[in-house]
């Protein structure tokens, strides 16, 4: 039950349950020691009184004399009773004999440091035994019985045991009490936090925890929170800007399809027209399948896949295959195709071929005719790197760092729609480095753009 309370009620609840044990605990020492003290008092009161009857027996000049000295010492103790016998044979008792009648009483316990305990018609007694030489030479020594009626000991004890679990009543509401206040002020910061968090929206994602206003305990929570409420406002940043990137690309060729469409059902046409137009509209097909077939490759790629069928791929053979496949588009555009170096990783060949692939594309779109893309591949300490380059305009610096966001492009210069591309080529290179524990770089300088990948010794 106690877990469905609140976190204030938990420690409020937990306090008082600490408290009332320690004040149980308490209570029952100090219970305990009193009791204790009774029975050091009563023993010394007996102790003195004994030590006093076997004086006077010593004095005493015979039984009738003894019994006359007692009388005239022991009369005045009302709680005392005190009995002395030989054998069977009482040689002096006090008036209140019925106090004496241990055997029709209860005994509580034996015998616990030469005192005994027992109890008759409600009252308590404790009692001390001890022997004196008999007066007038006696044949055998006489035993002594001296008892004391502690009644007044119970009766203190009942008041002050009823003050004391009144006493640890009271202090343990109100040590539950101060719990609860002292948990409700500590958690403040906390409810602080969550109504913060609760303000948070798509409209405010900027919003953060206050770190330095809350207790060191919670500081890394809150650090905590800020750091997922940044990442939430990247991601969200980067869905929004995906979505209306998506809406673009898909609206052209769609309004393109429309249109045609549209126009040739306006008015009849002839056969090889409307051809014409189911020609255009399958290019246009053609070319949302591809930016559908990506953008499910790349949300593939992204999510952190394994990957499907890792291997040592030579890096040098994967080149090589690709200079034969695009090597009739080079001798088209008047562009040399270049390669150098060789290294091998570990990963999926097909992957690793496609991420190549489209940055070799990409430099065959983008380098003037009668230049050259040049692939250089370089083995370092920790892994291998692959280069693209080629010779052309120059990226400018802010467009650098977002060259591999989906559907991004430099400038409107470096848009191609006849080649069929939607800005996903370079996104799905850099999704495939990450699932290869690599990354993808770019440079741009002098008139000649380069393009890396680079493969770390943790993918062998």
């Amino acid at each position: 039950m106690i877990g469905r309370l609140s976190l204030t009620a938990r420690i409020g609840v937990l306090f008082t349950l600490i408290s009332a044990s320690i004040l149980l605990g308490l209570g029952g020492l100090i219970s305990n020691s009193v009791e204790r003290h009774f029975v050091d008092l009563d023993r010394a009161a007996l102790q003195d009184k004994l030590h006093l009857i076997q004086e006077i027996g010593a004095e005493s000049t015979d039984r009738a004399d003894l019994a006359r000295r007692l009388a005239d010492v022991l009369h005045s103790h009302k709680d005392l009773a005190a009995r002395i016998q030989l054998g069977r044979d009482v040689i002096y008792a006090t008036p209140d004999a019925a106090a004496l009648a241990m055997g029709d009483g209860v005994r509580d316990n034996s015998p616990v440091e030469d005192l005994i305990f027992w109890t008759r018609n409600g009252l308590s007694y404790r009692a001390l035994e001890g022997e004196m030489v008999a007066p007038g030479a006696a044949p055998a020594p006489l035993s002594i019985l001296v008892v004391l009626n502690t009644q007044h000991h119970a009766r203190y004890m009942a008041i002050f045991q009823k003050t004391l679990v009144i006493y640890v009543l009271v202090a343990t509401l109100l040590s539950g009490a101060l719990g609860w206040l002292a948990a409700h002020s500590g958690l403040r910061p906390l409810r602080r936090m969550k109504t913060q968090a609760h303000s948070v929206n798509i409209k405010n994602l900027d919003q953060r925890m206050p770190v330095e206003s809350v207790p060191v305990e919670m500081a890394d929570l809150a650090r905590t929170l800020n750091d997922m409420f940044q990442r939430l406002q990247i991601d969200f940043q980067r869905l929004t800007e995906f979505s209306s990137d998506l809406a673009h690309e898909l609206r052209t060729p769609i309004c393109n399809m429309l249109t045609e469409t549209q126009v040739g059902l306006s008015q009849k046409r002839t056969v090889a027209q409307h051809e014409e137009i189911l020609a255009s509209n399958s290019e246009e097909l053609q070319r949302l399948t591809r930016m559908v077939s990506d953008m499910l490759y790349l949300a593939t790629t992204e999510n952190g896949i394994s990957l499907p069928n890792p291997e040592i791929v030579v890096l040098e053979d994967e080149v090589s295959a690709l200079f034969d496949f695009y090597e009739a588009l080079a001798e088209e555009s008047r562009i040399a195709l270049v390669w150098k170096g060789q290294g091998a990783t570990r990963g999926d060949r097909l992957m690793i071929r496609r991420a190549i692939s489209n940055l070799m594309s990409n430099a065959l779109r983008h380098t003037s005719p009668g230049k050259s893309v040049e692939v250089s591949i370089e083995t370092w300490g920790s892994g291998v790197t692959l280069h693209v380059s080629n010779e052309g305009t120059d990226i400018p610096t802010s467009s650098l760092p977002r060259l591999f966001d989906r559907f991004y492009r430099a400038d409107s210069a470096r848009a191609h729609p006849e080649t069929g591309g939607a800005g996903l080529g370079l996104s799905i290179t850099q999704a495939i480095m990450k699932a290869h524990g690599g990354k993808a770089t770019v440079s741009s300088e002098a008139g000649k753009v380069r393009f890396s990948l680079h493969f770390t010794c943790e993918a062998i």
